[in-house]
Order: structure tokens, then sequence, then C-alpha cells
């Protein structure tokens, strides 16, 4: 499907069409030295989720099966 650029109260934009699906409320938006437009969703990271974090045991424990190098730190 093509769409074309469109201009409303100062704005530029592109409209998108019914069968898109937006998965996402804000996109990053990139153009490419060839002219594409890309629009990347925006995701929360959960890891600077406050109530993530307090949710979840975030350390890593290793299980070690062989030698070490002196460099682990160890419990």
């Amino acid at each position: 499907m093509t769409v074309k650029i469109q201009n409303l109260n100062n704005t530029t934009f592109l409209p998108v069409p019914d069968y898109i699906k937006p998965i996402a409320a804000e996109y990053n938006v990139h153009q490419n030295s060839d002219g594409t437009i890309i629009y990347t969703p925006i995701h929360k990271n959960p890891f600077h989720d406050e109530r993530f974090i307090n949710a979840h045991d975030l350390t890593q424990k290793e299980a070690f099966t062989s030698k070490l190098t002196g460099k682990e730190l160890l419990e």
C-alpha cells in the first residue's frame, strides 16, 4: 500500500493504514541515507522499572564445574 505525506496544523505526518496494528504507544523514527523511514516501537526496559526490580532476584549465581580463575565471587 502507498501512503502520501499529509500536513495538518503545521505538522507533517505519514498516516498508518488500518491493516497495521501498532504494538506500542511511542516509536523512534529514523531515516536511512536512501530515504527509507523506519519506525521502531519503544518498549520500557524492565531492568529500569522499580516494581520489576523489587519483585525479582536479579543476582546471578554460577555453578562452577571447572577450575576457578581467581576472579569469581563465591558465596
